[in-house]
């Protein structure tokens, strides 16, 4: 009679391993923590971490940092080009590229500019069309490489170039264009903020949908005969989320509040965040991005997934550009050059999504960006010269490519990659 083969003692301390992953007790977080870290799962941890330490540094330097009024123009100051960083996200998970987003942006605050103020169009309908031109030129982008094989390297370096001629040349002579003060777009870019009682309600709600979903997750699981996490271990994760929220709340509305376009680039990435992990288009773009030919044979339509991802890029940026016209007021050549492009791709990195695809998360658009604009105010605070900034912004960059090196690498060894 044939017998069954024992695995040997090293495969069987791997799947054990893996198995306590996936253990639910609340004693074993920290454990399962310990060991994700191990294997190279970071996680935001090293941005949390670094935000942690920027913090602390900038408020010694001057106490100014952490007020409320700081860090409510902080945020605000973050909104508009953290929307251009998440549409990065997209392409960053295909292991893609897009070096024109900051021209986008400043395509779409140009035509805004001409089509409502020079043109008399409504201004929902020009913000739209303005918005609109991101995704055609994304669509664009998709079909050129989708079908002629060029890297998005070129495409999107070219399209750099030539859409800010476009932007040049939309404006002319005339340089800029000042948005009606008092408008409902500049009022909504400059003014506009929650409620106290509404920023409230928004915290109670975003801690009920995290125990909601996790509580789902878990029937899930048991339904289908998988490992779950423990319903005690999702009360903590909400009651935390619960705690952090309403102290923001409450930190915030000390000054003028949350702004309603932070509140929108937050609702953004929860819902993009949403549509990578929960729909079969999510795990359909990290399966095209590690491993392109796999996911080809595995019946997934490649092409289709590169044009949505350079789509929904465009787009963003686009409308990353609505959105720093209304802050700044204006539509001027100078929109979406200088440090924008270089800002939102060094933010989507330095949030935690991978360069080499297959990893990322929407949430590394908010956390990067965070970690980029904070360095920024602290030094405005101090009275430093941009050249520290950049010095110091590339040094964040570099740091956080050689910690998703790393954290690559010891998947491979851990067999988690």
């Amino acid at each position: 009679m044939a017998q069954t083969a024992t695995p040997p003692p090293k495969a069987l301390d791997q799947q054990d391993a893996r198995v306590k992953v996936g253990s639910g007790s609340p004693r074993d977080m920290l454990t399962n923590f310990g060991y994700r870290v191990r294997s190279g799962d970071l996680g935001p941890l090293p941005v949390v971490v670094g935000l942690i330490v920027i913090a602390v540094v900038f408020q010694a330097l001057n106490s100014l940092f952490l007020s409320s009024g700081n860090l409510v123009n902080l945020i605000y100051d973050s909104s508009a080009v953290g929307m251009i960083a998440l549409g990065i996200v997209f392409v960053l998970v295909l292991g893609e590229i897009d070096l024109s987003v900051g021209s986008l942006s400043g395509l779409s605050s140009a035509l805004l500019g001409v089509l409502y103020v020079n043109k008399g169009w409504n201004p929902i309908l020009a913000i739209l069309v303005a918005a609109l031109s991101g995704a055609v030129i994304g669509f664009a982008y998709a079909q050129v490489r989708n079908r002629f094989g060029m890297p998005s390297f070129v495409i999107t370096l070219a399209g750099l170039l030539a859409f800010l001629g476009v932007q040049l040349q939309l404006l002319g002579s005339q340089g800029s264009i000042n948005l009606p003060y008092g408008s409902g777009l500049v009022t909504f870019g400059q003014q506009q903020f929650l409620t106290p009682i509404l920023a409230y309600i928004v915290a109670v709600l975003a801690a009920v949908a995290v125990f909601v979903a996790g509580i789902l997750n878990i029937r899930r699981r048991r339904a289908a005969n998988l490992s779950a996490s423990s319903p005690a271990n999702v009360v903590i994760r909400a009651v935390a989320l619960l705690v952090v929220l309403l102290l923001a709340a409450w930190y915030l509305n000390r000054d003028n509040g949350v702004p309603w376009m932070f509140a929108i680039f937050v609702l953004m990435i929860v819902a993009a965040n949403y549509a990578l992990t929960k729909t079969n288009w999510g795990r359909h773009m990290f399966a095209v991005g590690g491993n392109e030919e796999a996911a080809r044979r595995a019946g997934i339509n490649v092409n289709m997934i590169y044009t949505s991802a350079f789509v929904l890029t465009g787009l963003f940026a686009a409308v990353g550009g609505v959105l720093s016209a209304a802050r700044l007021a204006s539509s001027s050549q100078s929109a979406g050059t200088g440090d924008v492009n270089l800002n939102a791709i060094a933010a989507a990195v330095i949030g935690g999504t991978s360069l080499f695809g297959g990893r990322g998360s929407a949430y590394s658009a908010l956390l990067g960006i965070l970690v980029i604009q904070s360095i920024s105010n602290g030094l405005t605070l101090l009275n430093l010269s941009s050249a520290y900034r950049y010095m110091i912004t590339g040094a964040v960059l570099a740091l956080a490519v050689l910690i998703d090196s790393l954290a690559r690498r010891s998947r491979v060894q851990h067999g988690t990659a």
